[in-house]
């Protein structure tokens, strides 16, 4: 069993301390040992990494991830892209999502019905190299709703966006469908979406097809997760147990009370880089600040920074992650949502970082071997040039990001690992197995 063992760094652990100096030893794909102070000892059989003072943590969560969302300025120019090129693009994506240090995501949909099973499965299978990841369903709509791009003269459901449905009995349909699928969990547009033409604050489906959705997911034990923007959609979450919530912007008192009350059972990835990007970082792509203003993304995020907040103050667990994969938002970026936090919903740095490892844990229901730096846990570790909790910057810079590993396999590194003593045909700046050095170098 290979033995690793990571010396001379910061630990951030993800139970909520203050950083201290220390070294971690990995065994196989476990945290075997955590050590506070200098580090010495490790038997012959072990390989080492001196991290020169580096940041150690735990790897990161996106919670509202589209890999299939091709960098595109609009849903139609993600949803042509034709099945071919489009799963090699979600494989692509999702070992850069790796690199950038999210070791987990959760599917928030995909473009196409089986694009995150099969990215799922081949990253499972380890086919390729990809965060852990939860699979979702296309989105789930309905007539007139957001993801429905059908035309009057061409009605094909393969052009929507969305799989849309019509009545309790069509949306058991779908359900049933992606279930045979193999998705992990179920998504709903509860409300709309100003790009799309759609009041945010809209809520387009009945409280019976809801139930519906409900139901089939209960009986095959799936979560849901909804798109819900407007007050209303957000209580129909809590109503109707949807446990990912996406969004939640105009959350309005009697919603923040509902999910309060219920706040060990929900998650809420709000997607807050998607509203600052819309409003400060489209211009190139025709939505001015002055445009973005108008379609109402400026309200919307004073109003979201305000019952965000509340959420906060309250213990509503809040993750990060949600919408990038759009022109002005691209794959990669996705740790500015850290920064948001900090700046519009009053996290500190320390919560922000708690959100995106611990927190993210707790939402892939692995709370007990995932999201912190400790003994028995398993070894999904990134190494960071910098100090996060002085600048959290520094996790959107891939020059910062000195090591991933995921499993106790490193798929980036460089820093230099010393051979095991007893093992002299490593040279000092190996990085072990062969299936490692591909990656690395890749």
């Amino acid at each position: 069993m290979r033995k690793i063992a990571i010396t001379n760094v910061s630990i951030f652990d993800g139970t909520g301390a203050d950083p201290y100096h220390g070294g971690v030893l990995v065994e196989g794909n476990t945290i075997k040992r955590v050590i506070k102070g200098e580090v010495e000892g490790w038997d012959a059989n072990t390989e080492t990494i001196d991290g020169r003072g580096a940041f150690l943590m735990p790897g990161m969560t996106e919670a509202h991830t589209h890999f299939s969302w091709n960098d595109q300025p609009s849903l139609a120019a993600i949803q042509f892209m034709p099945p071919e090129e489009h799963i090699l693009w979600c494989v692509r994506v999702a070992k850069r999502y790796l690199e950038m240090g999210f070791t987990s995501a959760l599917g928030a949909a995909a473009a196409k019905p089986r694009l995150d099973v099969v990215l799922r499965n081949a990253i499972n299978a380890g086919e390729f190299p990809g965060p852990r990841y939860l699979a979702g369903s296309q989105e789930i709509t309905t007539v007139g709703g957001l993801g429905d791009n059908t035309l009057p003269h061409l009605p094909f459901r393969e052009l929507n966006f969305g799989e849309v449905v019509s009545g309790p009995e069509d949306m058991r349909r779908a359900a049933r469908m992606f279930i045979k699928y193999g998705v992990d969990h179920l998504k709903i547009n509860l409300s709309g979406e100003y790009i799309a033409g759609i009041p945010a604050e809209a809520s387009p489906f009945s409280e019976e097809e809801i139930a519906m959705l409900a139901s089939e997911a209960k009986r095959a034990g799936k979560r849901m997760a909804a798109h819900a923007r407007s007050a209303e959609s957000v209580k129909q979450c809590v109503r109707h147990g949807i446990e990912l919530v996406f969004h939640a912007s105009f959350s309005d008192e009697e919603a923040l009370d509902m999910l309060e009350a219920n706040k060990d059972k929900h998650f809420v990835a709000p997607g807050i880089g998607w509203l600052v990007s819309t409003i400060h970082h489209a211009a190139p792509w025709g939505i001015t600040e002055e445009v973005a203003t108008k379609m109402g993304y400026a309200r919307e995020l004073e109003v979201a920074s305000a019952s965000l907040s509340k959420m906060h103050k309250r213990g509503i667990r809040i993750l990060p992650g949600g919408d990038y994969g759009f022109a002005w938002m691209p794959h990669g970026t996705n740790a500015r949502d850290l920064e948001y936090f900090v700046k519009y919903i009053g996290m500190t740095p320390k919560e922000a970082l708690l959100s995106a490892t611990k927190l993210g844990a707790d939402m892939m229901l692995r709370s007990d071997d995932l999201g912190q730096i400790r003994e028995g846990f398993l070894a999904d570790i990134v190494m960071v040039e910098g100090d996060p909790l002085a600048d959290l910057k520094v996790l959107q810079d891939p020059n910062k990001i000195a090591l991933v590993m995921k499993d106790g396999e490193i798929y980036r590194n460089n820093r230099d690992i010393c051979p095991a003593k007893g093992d002299l045909s490593l040279g000092a700046a190996s990085v072990g197995d062969e299936r490692t050095r591909a990656a690395v170098a890749g």
